[in-house]
């Protein structure tokens, strides 16, 4: 599975691409397939995204994607060592992460 994110133009935040636009939540990302680079060079020429690049990623329990690569799940969730500053609720496998 691929999935693709940036940073928001306005703000600086990550975003995650949903199918229709940009969203905060890595919960709203979709599967692009082969897709990626074209949806990437479109929103790109719009001005909508900054630094966007397509990643791996896998389903949790729940169904919804998750980053397969640490670096994605920190930009997806938050710090590892400081639970208090995550962006959502702790993620279940934070304490199987090898940095």
């Amino acid at each position: 599975m691929k999935i693709l994110t940036g940073n928001d133009l306005k703000n600086g935040r990550v975003i995650w691409w949903d199918g229709q636009g940009w969203s905060f939540h890595v919960e709203d990302a979709v599967d692009v397939g082969d897709q990626g680079e074209t949806i990437l060079k479109q929103e790109d020429a719009a001005c909508r995204v900054n630094g966007g690049y397509a990643l791996d990623a896998e389903l949790d329990a729940q169904g919804k994607p998750r980053p397969a690569h640490i670096k994605d799940r920190v930009r997806a969730y938050g710090p590892t060592v400081r639970p208090d500053l995550t962006l959502k609720p702790a993620d279940p496998n934070a304490g199987t992460w090898v940095i």
